[in-house]
């Protein structure tokens, strides 16, 4: 029994001192660190000339008693300076229709100077619309003001297309007494150079 008792006594106190460590330094195994792949960024930048075609709707409306609403085309060109994520630009354009009428006065097209400040979504561009419009009919013309909100898509580095709303307020229209509000709203397509 004394065997039994030594025996197990011993066994105990060398297990006591495996758990507990040994005397020497731990032995630490290096960690080995792997390389995350970073996608690459699809930004796009919209520093640079642009022009193209647009195709939409127009709603003319002059006090509320005569409107007319057709579809419209047009060609408009520009140029946008992307500082990071804010965009500024400037753009001229030139839309006309088929018989958009006001009481018997044909609409023969309309032109816009308008600048353009807008927020860089990578390969979007959202961005709103300042400027002056001219309206020319048959017998008169006359400048207003227009504005509206758009956005662009980078299809590829030099192709974009998108969407343009615009409303334009011409009070007194060339000294007729007449307030013309004229609504558009295009599809576009843009070649970047």
């Amino acid at each position: 029994m004394k065997k039994i008792l030594l025996s197990t006594a011993f066994i105990a106190s060398a297990a006591t001192a495996t758990y507990a460590g040994s005397a020497g330094e731990p032995v630490v195994e290096p960690v080995v660190v792997e390389p995350v792949a970073v996608a690459p960024m699809l930004g796009g930048d919209w520093t640079g000339f642009y022009g193209g075609l647009s195709l939409g709707q127009a709603w003319v409306d002059a006090d509320d008693d005569l409107d007319d609403s057709e579809m419209v085309y047009g060609v408009h060109g520009g140029y946008d300076y992307d500082f990071g994520r804010f965009v500024l630009g400037g753009e001229l354009d030139y839309q006309t229709g088929e018989d958009l009428n006001l009481g018997g006065e044909d609409i023969d097209d309309i032109v816009r100077l308008k600048m353009r400040a807008g927020y860089d979504l990578d390969r979007t561009l959202v961005y709103g619309v300042l400027g002056a419009a001219q309206l020319n009919t048959d017998n008169f013309d006359d400048t207003g003001w227009v504005a509206g909100i758009g956005a662009e898509y980078l299809v590829t580095d030099n192709v974009s297309l998108g969407a343009e709303y615009l409303y334009h307020q011409f009070d007194d229209f060339d000294d007729t007494n007449l307030d013309i509000d004229a609504d558009t709203l295009s599809l576009r397509a843009n070649f970047r150079f």
